[in-house]
């Protein structure tokens, strides 16, 4: 994957409990602030998943459609999450 530079500012603060964690870890700032990130993103998505869920809960279905039409269906109402 290809990969590009971001510069980022931090106070002394964070600049110090970004090098304690480094060193707790074992592995390089960078590497900490990707998987925070991504923890982040997953939990992000996480939320949007179950918010999914739950109006689908909610929706008061009479005729269930068949399963590719329920797919279709569904495929386009993510689009517009």
């Amino acid at each position: 994957m290809a990969s590009e530079r971001y510069e980022i500012r931090l106070d002394t603060e964070h600049k110090r409990r970004l090098r304690e964690l480094s060193a707790a870890y074992g592995v390089p700032g960078s590497t900490l602030l990707k998987d925070m990130i991504d923890k982040a993103y997953e939990e992000q998505d996480r939320k949007r998943r179950l918010a999914a869920a739950r109006r689908l809960g909610e929706m008061e279905i009479e005729d269930v459609p068949d399963m590719e039409t329920l797919k279709r269906q569904l495929g386009r109402s993510r689009d517009h999450l």
